[in-house]
C-alpha cells in the first residue's frame, strides 16, 4: 500500500489548494492500515494545507476505525473551530464506541446535557450507537426512549446492539415497532432484522421482512441478499436459500459462506461438495470462515479427500496457523478417524484450550489408541489446562477399554477433585466403565448418587448385567425404569435381550418382546438381530425364524445370529440351508458365520460340507482368523480327521489357549495322550497360559 500510495502522490503533488486536500480525504476514506493512514495524515502536514472540517471529520473517523483512541482524541483537543460542536461531540463518541470502555460515553453523554447542547438527530443516534458498541444495550435503549425524533440510523443502532449481544427476539420485537411507527427501513435495519429472525429461528416474520425486502426494492443487496440466505439456510429452507443465491447479480465470500453453511447443515452433502467447487472455479477469495464451514461439512459427511484440499487451501492462503481454522482441522481428522493427521495438526496448535485437547484425546479414544489418550491427557494436566466433562468423559471410555482398576480409580479421583462427578456425561462414563469391567457394586454407587438419571443412565447401568448368568438383577432394573417413567430405546432392548440370553430366562425374553412390539422397535434392525439371537440362544428356533422373517434389512449380522441358534441346535442342514441363502441374498459371511457353519458339521455326514466351507474360508481369508481355525480344528477332530486339524492347526497365525484346547480336545478324543502332553507342553514355549479349559481337557483321562 505504501508503493501504491506513493505512486498517487505525483499526480496529487500536481494539485494545488482545495483539490490535494479533497484528493487526500478520499485517499484516507480508502485507507484500511493505520500506517497508511498516517502517511496521508503526514503527507497533509508537510504540504502545508489548511485542513478543513470534511478532512478532520474523515480522520478522526479513520483513526477511530483503526482502534487508534488516543490519536483520535488528540485530534479532537486541537480540532479549529471550524467543525461544528456538536459534530465534535458525535466524533467524540465514535471514538468511544471504537475503544469500548461505557465510562467515556457517559462522561460525553454527561458534558452534553450540562453545557445545555440541543442534540441534533446524528449526535442521538451517535450515543445510541456508542452505548451500543460499548455494550451497554440498557443505557442506549434510554437514551433512544428519550430521543425527540428517531431516524432509521438509531432504530438500526439499536436493533444491532440487541442482535449483536444475543437478544433475538427483542431485535425483532424493535423491528416490528420500527415498522409500526411507520419509519422506512434501509437496508441495514433489513439485514439486522433478518439477522435476528435466524438466530430465534423465526421464519415466519423472516419471510415478511423478505416481503419488505421486495417492496422497498432492496433484493439486489449483497447485504440484504446475504443475510436472506443464510436465515432461509438456518431455517431448513433450503431451496427457498437456493433462489435467493442464484438471483444475486454479484456475490461475495458472505453469500457463499451462507449458503455453503446451509447445505453443511442439512447434511446435503453433494450439494455441498459441488457448491464448494463451483467456488473454487469463480476463484472467490476464500476467508478463514470459509475454510471453517467447508472442514466441518468435509467432517460431518466424511469427505476426507475434501477435507484434504481445504488443508492444501489453507497452507497456500497462510491460513493453516490460524487457531480457528487448525481446530476445525483437528476436529475434522478425529471425525474422519485419521489420528496420526490429527496429532499433527494437534502439534501445530499454539496453547491449545481444553476444547482442542478434548478433541485429541477422545479422537485417539476413538479409534482405539487408550493409552496414548491417556498420556495426552497427563500432559494438558501438567500443561496447566483444567479438563471440562467431555474430557474426562472420553478419557473414561479410554480406560473402560484398557480394564486398568487402578488407574480406573485414580481417573474417578481426579474427576472428584475437579468436582464433575455429578455430571450426567462423566457420570455416565462412569457408570460403563465400572460395569462393563464387572465392578457391579461400584457402577450401582455411582448410579445411585447420579442427580439426573436419563435414559443413557439407565442404558448404562442394565448393559452391566448383560453378561453376568449368576445375576438376575437385570431385568428387576428394567421394570423400575419402566416406572419411573422411561421410554426403552433400542440400546435398553439389546442389552435386557442379551441379559435374558445370559439368563436362558425365555419367558422374561417374550415378555421384553411384547414390549419391543409397544414401542413400535420390531422392524428395528439393530433390536430385531438381538432379539433372533436371544431366541436362538434359548432354544426357541421357530420364534426365531419367526423374528428373523419381520427383519425389514437382514445384514449379515441378522443372518450370522439364526445360522448361529440352528448349529448350537445340532441342525446342520438347517444351518448350510440358511448359509446358501444368505450368499444368495449377495452378503458376504463373516469369520462369525463361518464359525458358527463349521460347528454344525461335527460328524462324518456333512464332512464334504466341512470341507467346502474351508475351501471358502481359505478363498474369503478367513482361514486366518482364530474362531475359524478353531472351529476347523474341531470339526475334523469330531469327523475322526487328525491329520486335517494338525494341518490346520499348524497354519494358524494367531493361537491363543482356545485353539490349543481345541488341539488337544482332538487328541484326547482320539486318544493320542502323548500328542495331547506334548501340545501341553509347547504352549507354554509360545507363551500361551492354560486355562480351566485346558486341564478340564487334560483330565478327560483320569
Amino acid at each position: 500500500m505504501r508503493c501504491q500510495l506513493r505512486k498517487i502522490w505525483v499526480p496529487v503533488n500536481n494539485l494545488h489548494g482545495k483539490k490535494r486536500l479533497k484528493k487526500c480525504t478520499s485517499l484516507l476514506r480508502d485507507c484500511l492500515l493505520l500506517n497508511e493512514g498516517k502517511l496521508v495524515h503526514g503527507h497533509v502536514i508537510r504540504s502545508g494545507l489548511q485542513p478543513d472540517s470534511h478532512f478532520w471529520v474523515s480522520l478522526v473517523h479513520f483513526y477511530a476505525k483503526c482502534r487508534s483512541t488516543l490519536y483520535a482524541r488528540r485530534l479532537l483537543d486541537v480540532m479549529p473551530e471550524p467543525v461544528p460542536c456538536l459534530k465534535k461531540y458525535s466524533l467524540l463518541l465514535s471514538v468511544c464506541a471504537a475503544k469500548g470502555s461505557i465510562k467515556e460515553p457517559k462522561i460525553v453523554h454527561g458534558h452534553v446535557i450540562v453545557t445545555g447542547l440541543e442534540p441534533d438527530t446524528h449526535l442521538w443516534a451517535s450515543m445510541v450507537n456508542s452505548y451500543v458498541k460499548c455494550g451497554s444495550i440498557v443505557c442506549a435503549h434510554k437514551v433512544f426512549d428519550v430521543m425527540p425524533v428517531r431516524d432509521v440510523v438509531s432504530w438500526t443502532a439499536l436493533i444491532s446492539g440487541y442482535v449483536d449481544q444475543g437478544h433475538a427476539g427483542a431485535g425483532v420485537s424493535l423491528l416490528c415497532r420500527m415498522q409500526r411507527e411507520e419509519v422506512r427501513p434501509n437496508e441495514f435495519a433489513l439485514a439486522t432484522g433478518l439477522k435476528a429472525c435466524s438466530m430465534c429461528m423465526d421464519l415466519d416474520f423472516g419471510k415478511q421482512v423478505h416481503t419488505e425486502v421486495i417492496k422497498l426494492g432492496f433484493c439486489l443487496d449483497l447485504f440484504v441478499g446475504s443475510a436472506l440466505v443464510d436465515l432461509y439456510a438456518k431455517c431448513g429452507e433450503v431451496e427457498f436459500a437456493d433462489r435467493v443465491f442464484r438471483c444475486m447479480p454479484e456475490t461475495n465470500v458472505v453469500l457463499w459462506n451462507a449458503m455453503l453453511n446451509g447445505y453443511s447443515e442439512m447434511g446435503y452433502s453433494e450439494k455441498f461438495m459441488n457448491l464448494f467447487y463451483d467456488m473454487k472455479d469463480a476463484e472467490i477469495k476464500f476467508s478463514k470462515f470459509t475454510l471453517v464451514t467447508v472442514l466441518k461439512g468435509c467432517a460431518n459427511s466424511g469427505y476426507i479427500r475434501a477435507g484434504q484440499v481445504v488443508h492444501s487451501l489453507a497452507i497456500r492462503l497462510s491460513l493453516v496457523l490460524d487457531e480457528f481454522v487448525s481446530c476445525t482441522l483437528l476436529d475434522m481428522y478425529s471425525k474422519c478417524g485419521l489420528a496420526a493427521e490429527a496429532i499433527k495438526i494437534f502439534k501445530t496448535i499454539k496453547d491449545p484450550d481444553v476444547v482442542t485437547w478434548s478433541t485429541i484425546v477422545t479422537c485417539l479414544e476413538q479409534q482405539g489408541q487408550n493409552r496414548e489418550a491417556a498420556k495426552l491427557f497427563n500432559l494438558m494436566r501438567y500443561a496447566g489446562v483444567t479438563p471440562n466433562q467431555f474430557t474426562l468423559a472420553s478419557l473414561v471410555s479410554a480406560v473402560t477399554d484398557i480394564g486398568d482398576l487402578h488407574y480406573s480409580e485414580s481417573i474417578h479421583a481426579c474427576i472428584c477433585k475437579y468436582g464433575f462427578e455429578s455430571d450426567g456425561v462423566v457420570g455416565n462414563a462412569l457408570v460403563t466403565m465400572y460395569m462393563q469391567n464387572g465392578y457391579l457394586l461400584d457402577g450401582a454407587r455411582i448410579f445411585e448418587t447420579m442427580i439426573d438419571q436419563d435414559l443413557v443412565s439407565w442404558n448404562a447401568f442394565l448393559s452391566g448385567f448383560q453378561d453376568h448368568v449368576t445375576n438376575d438383577i437385570g431385568p428387576k432394573i428394567f421394570y423400575q425404569m419402566l416406572l419411573k417413567g422411561f421410554k426403552p430405546n433400542a440400546y435398553t432392548f439389546d442389552s435386557i435381550l442379551r441379559s435374558c440370553s445370559s439368563l436362558s430366562d425365555v419367558a422374561f425374553g417374550k415378555q421384553v418382546h411384547a414390549n419391543i412390539i409397544k414401542y413400535s422397535l420390531a422392524g428395528n434392525n439393530f433390536v430385531g438381530t438381538t432379539l433372533v439371537y436371544m431366541y436362538a440362544k434359548t432354544g426357541c428356533l421357530e420364534d426365531a425364524y419367526v423374528a428373523f422373517n419381520i427383519l425389514i434389512a437382514r445384514d449379515v449380522v441378522a443372518w450370522t445370529a439364526i445360522i448361529a441358534g440352528f448349529a448350537q441346535a445340532d441342525q446342520a442342514e438347517e444351518t448350510l440351508k440358511c448359509f446358501r441363502k444368505m450368499q444368495q441374498e449377495g452378503l458376504r459371511p463373516n469369520e462369525f458365520t463361518f464359525a458358527s457353519c463349521v460347528s454344525s458339521c461335527s460328524n462324518v455326514a456333512s464332512l464334504e460340507s466341512g470341507r467346502l466351507l474351508h475351501s471358502m474360508a481359505v478363498k474369503s481369508g478367513h482361514l486366518l482368523d482364530k474362531f475359524v481355525s478353531t472351529s476347523l480344528v474341531d470339526m475334523y477332530g469330531k469327523c475322526r480327521c487328525i491329520e486335517d486339524s494338525e494341518a490346520v492347526f499348524r497354519g494358524s497365525v494367531l493361537r491363543d489357549t482356545v485353539s490349543w484346547n481345541a488341539m488337544i480336545g482332538v487328541y484326547v478324543q482320539h486318544g493320542e495322550r502323548e500328542k495331547a502332553l506334548e501340545a501341553y507342553r509347547t504352549m507354554f514355549d509360545e507363551d500361551v497360559v492354560p486355562d480351566d479349559i485346558t486341564f478340564i481337557v487334560l483330565s478327560a483321562w483320569v
